[in-house]
């Protein structure tokens, strides 16, 4: 495994992390703006970015796609790589999701 990989794996965490932890927090000020409890729009909008946090961690969909095509006809080391990417931006969704469930003191999800 080279260093480039490592680097990867751990923007991949904190790219998923941050789509979560940002998206629910900003996006419940729209929420507070209308009158509307800002934890549930946190709870809610956490739940919902989900999906989109490990899409925007791995790069979009397309690059995944095409990475798992390369793999499939090359070594299988680029596709354990592929396959820790995503397992790296599921925790950074999970730690996002757990840091909001602590903060809004619910559970989110």
């Amino acid at each position: 495994m080279e260093e480039r990989f490592f680097v990867s794996f751990i923007q991949c965490f904190f790219i998923a992390f941050g789509v979560i932890v940002g998206g629910s927090v900003i996006g419940s000020i729209g929420s507070f703006a209308t009158g509307e409890p800002p934890f549930n729009a946190i709870s809610e909008i956490a739940r919902k970015l989900r999906i989109w946090a490990i899409v925007s961690a791995i790069g979009g969909t397309f690059d995944a796609i095409a990475n798992f095509e390369k793999a499939l006809d090359g070594p299988s080391v680029d596709m354990v790589k592929q396959i820790l990417l995503i397992i790296s931006a599921m925790g950074g969704v999970k730690a996002g999701m757990l840091l909001m469930s602590w903060i809004i003191q619910e559970d989110v999800g």
